[in-house]
């Protein structure tokens, strides 16, 4: 079974301000959370505090009841992360981010590359320097990564529809429910209000915790 992500008494104290604290959430299986709250309220923050990116102030995340320090291969395995900004390289294609993205943990075939970025609509643009992209291309080029074989079950992703058009909007959001619905995890964040939801969806108010 796929482990659960938890955060127990968890506090973000970011330029000598405390965001938030005392914070306990639990992530399983088909669960998708959405953090939301006033901006700088820390959803950024909480996202790679899961994402084992950052070290709380106090508290500790666990993943599958243990602490994340120390799952680093684990946590390679389990967690596939896409922050606000695309993290592509301009000048490589298409195909080589994401031949480059996936040899750090999980190599994907030429072919399977190539399916994942059919998928996200940028079928005949994998030679192409995503420096000639658009803004939302680029973004497919790293959701594409969603979209290989034997996804990591749990997904961190912030504000993952940024510059996305209407078409790829409901297709993120159709892929992010079936993700959960087949026993995966998502946990994001988003100013979009999110028209398909899978059963195990919560939403979680940053504001709640503030310091």
């Amino acid at each position: 079974m796929t482990p659960h992500l938890q955060a127990q008494a968890l506090a973000c104290e970011r330029d000598w301000r405390m965001l938030f604290e005392q914070l306990d959430l639990s992530v399983r299986p088909g669960d998708m959370l959405q953090v939301s709250g006033p901006n700088g309220s820390g959803k950024t923050s909480l996202l790679r505090l899961l994402a084992g990116l950052m070290q709380p102030t106090a508290g500790q995340v666990l993943l599958g009841g243990q602490p994340l320090a120390g799952q680093g291969a684990a946590l390679a395995r389990m967690l596939l992360w896409i922050g606000h900004a695309a993290g592509i390289k301009d000048v490589l294609s298409a195909e080589e981010n994401l031949t480059w993205l996936c040899a750090l943990h999980q190599p994907a075939s030429r072919e399977a590359i190539w399916q994942a970025l059919a998928a996200v609509g940028l079928h005949g643009f994998e030679d192409v320097p995503c420096h000639t992209l658009s803004a939302g291309q680029q973004r497919r080029v790293a959701l594409a990564r969603l979209y290989l074989p034997a996804p990591a079950p749990l997904w961190i992703l912030d504000e993952p529809f940024t510059a996305l058009d209407k078409h790829g909007v409901a297709q993120l959001e159709g892929h992010l429910a079936a993700h959960c619905e087949n026993g995966g995890m998502v946990v994001l964040t988003t100013h979009h209000s999110l028209a398909t939801m899978p059963s195990g969806y919560r939403e979680l108010d940053l504001a709640r915790w503030a310091a």
